[in-house]
Parts: C-alpha cells; structure tokens; sequence
C-alpha cells in the first residue's frame, strides 16, 4: 500500500515542485521588502533599523539599507519568473545567512525554512516551467 501511494505521488510534476520551490520563499522576501519602501522612497524606519537593529559589520547601514531594500524586491522578482534563477537564489540564500548570522542569530528556524528551498533551487535549477529552461539559460535545470 505505501509502495503505491509513493509510486502515484511520483506524478507530481518536478516543474510543478521547482515553481513552489521559487515562489514562496520569494514572497516572504518580497513582503519584507515592501515593508522597507513608500511609494519608490525608502521609509524613515527603514533607515533607523538599519542603523541601530540590523547594524552590520563592514557594510555602512545607508548601504545595507539600499542594497537590502533593492535585492529584497528584484531577487524575487527574477525567482519567481525563473530568470537568472540560481543567482538569484543565491543572493537570497547570502541574505538569509546575513540575517541569521548578524542580525537575528536565535531565528534559526524560521531561517532554515527560507533556506531550504533557495538552496534546492541553487542547487537542482528553476525547473522547465522558468525563462531560464524557454530561453535554453539553464537547460539541466531540474523538473
């Protein structure tokens, strides 16, 4: 009985997988960003986090304010299309260990589940239903 369930859960399509994988972990970035800006200005909270909770080492906060702001709503963006797709992942995946390691060290968990799938992502492609796999960018993408 287990053998046929696995065996009809193998009809999940891997494109279908691969776009789930892109999509919700850039929808939890793409909030945070929006949290960040009104209208195409940066929020004056923005700029007083940056400088006092999420204060950085080596980075100006005025810099990691920008950067943050601006990746936090193209890097998902590019995700969710399937564009430039691992690199994209990757950044979010820098981001990710950037938050956990500076800025918030004891959300690990939460972390992880951010993780997890840009690192499938990274690591197995964006899947056929992406601009990458159309556009011949990435063809051994998984899915």
């Amino acid at each position: 009985m287990i053998r046929k369930l696995n065996l009809s859960l193998t009809a999940v399509p891997d494109a279908l997988v691969a776009l789930m994988l892109r999509v919700f972990p850039a929808l939890v970035f793409w909030q945070s960003g929006q949290t960040k800006v009104e209208g195409f200005s940066i929020r004056d909270s923005t700029w007083f986090l940056f400088e006092h909770e999420y204060d950085l080492p080596l980075v100006p906060h005025e810099v990691a304010a920008v950067m943050a702001t601006v990746a936090e709503h193209l890097l998902p963006v590019l995700l969710i299309l399937g564009l430039f797709t691992r690199l994209s992942a990757l950044g979010l995946l820098g981001m990710t260990a950037v938050i956990q390691i500076f800025v918030y060290p004891d959300a690990w968990m939460t972390h992880g589940l951010w993780a997890a799938p840009l690192l499938a992502v990274v690591a197995r492609g964006p899947g056929r239903w992406s601009i990458d796999h159309v556009a011949g960018i990435d063809r051994r993408a998984a899915g």
